[in-house]
């Protein structure tokens, strides 16, 4: 396949009008070439390091967050994941993270990966989290099914090999509270040292990235000090703690979009949980913003889960991220490409030979003018060198 004439802009900065052609998947030539398409653009696709894909996708009326995975079969879950990460597909999101997956998840990666059904790239991190910790808080109380959990150094390494052999691509562990889970407080600490220092060693003697939810400032440090590779909302990151992140060139997944609506009660919460959102949300944008000015790198993570981020509104994120972090349009495009692939690994991210065939045609300059990277201007989403939405400009000769 191949597009004539079309300005792009590669994940890192714009190269001006190329003739590109790929196959799946790889994409196999870029040149130089006499411009034919004023109004298009070709942008890579793009990659939410930050996901849950197992939630409501259905339409209508939406379901309780906490109760419907408990009144809903393992296998209709599944389906619902599948529908979240093709919507996520078809408005440009060729690459998802899932945070908190387990078997399932990796069943759907093997799926897509398999061609047995279309979908966008998958990487999946099981959860390490401690008897009443963040992880463990979105069960009812009176709910005795519950998700894995790990308490002492031993049990936390048992259970990242565990997460190991059902073919995880890493781990995500809990540092801090959250703000849905039932019960919790920001400021809790999740875990000790020792074994967190547990977590991290036995993940990365595997090969496998830790993830590391922390909200609280002291959550982040210990996360930081123990050598998690990422940190996950990283809410209230002080000064010296932005100094260490930037220096280190750790990413950080902001979450901008679904802590707002969940403090304005935009979407369906508790009481408890607005009131949480909204304590953070006070004290976050000052400290992001200052935080991005130093340098912090942050990349694309949305915490979309189909109940109070939807699946497809990651390019808002991205706009969002010049609103409150102060980022050009240009540095927000690569949060959301070039630095989102490279904080996970993963072979996109950028439209050159070589790598992976994700790209999206849009009518716009979105690396000038971050607007135009919005879900109305896309005319067409490649993934994994295969088109799965729109129609590609016809080529001219």
């Amino acid at each position: 396949m191949r597009l004539d004439g079309i300005p792009l802009w590669d994940g890192t900065q714009y190269r001006g009008p190329v003739d590109l052609t790929w196959e799946p998947d790889r994409i196999d030539g870029v040149r130089p070439a006499a411009q034919r398409h004023d109004d298009l653009c070709v942008i890579p696709g793009l990659v939410d390091t930050h996901v849950h894909l197992v939630g409501y996708a259905g339409h209508g009326a939406m379901p309780d967050f906490a109760t419907w995975p408990l009144v809903t079969t393992r296998d209709e879950q599944v389906l619902h994941g599948v529908a979240h990460a093709q919507r996520a597909m078809r408005h440009g999101v060729t690459t998802l993270r899932d945070l908190a997956g387990d078997e399932a998840q990796v069943a759907l990666r093997r799926a897509f990966d398999a061609g047995v059904l279309q979908g966008p790239r998958i990487q999946v991190h099981g959860v390490v989290g401690m008897t009443a910790g963040h992880n463990d808080l979105f069960v009812p109380p009176a709910v005795p099914q519950r998700k894995p959990t790990a308490d002492g150094p031993d049990e936390c390494r048992k259970l990242v090999r565990t997460w190991a052999r059902a073919g995880m691509d890493g781990i995500k562990l809990t540092t801090s509270g959250g703000v849905l889970s039932i019960g919790d407080k920001n400021g809790w600490r999740n875990y000790t040292r020792d074994e967190i220092r547990a977590v991290v060693d036995e993940a990365h003697a595997l090969g496998m990235l830790v993830a590391s939810h922390a909200h609280s400032e002291e959550g982040i440090r210990i996360a930081v000090e123990e050598g998690v590779d990422s940190i996950e909302h990283g809410t209230l990151l002080s000064h010296d703690l932005a100094e260490t992140l930037a220096a280190r060139g750790t990413p950080v997944a902001p979450t901008l979009l679904i802590n707002e609506a969940i403090a304005d009660g935009r979407v369906p919460v508790t009481p408890e949980a607005m009131e949480k959102a909204a304590e953070l949300v006070a004290r976050r944008n000052v400290l992001l913003r200052e935080a991005a000015r130093m340098g912090v790198r942050f990349v694309l993570g949305t915490d979309a889960n189909g109940h109070h981020v939807r699946f497809g509104d990651q390019l808002a994120e991205v706009v969002h991220m010049t609103e409150i972090l102060g980022m050009d349009a240009e540095s927000a495009l690569r949060a959301a490409t070039s630095d989102a692939a490279d904080a996970i690994g993963a072979p996109v991210g950028r439209i050159a030979q070589g790598l992976g065939a994700d790209l999206v045609v849009l009518r716009g300059r979105p690396w000038e003018r971050i607007e135009d990277l919005a879900t109305e201007n896309i005319v067409a989403v490649v993934s994994r060198g295969r088109l799965v939405a729109g129609a590609l400009p016809r080529s001219e000769g």
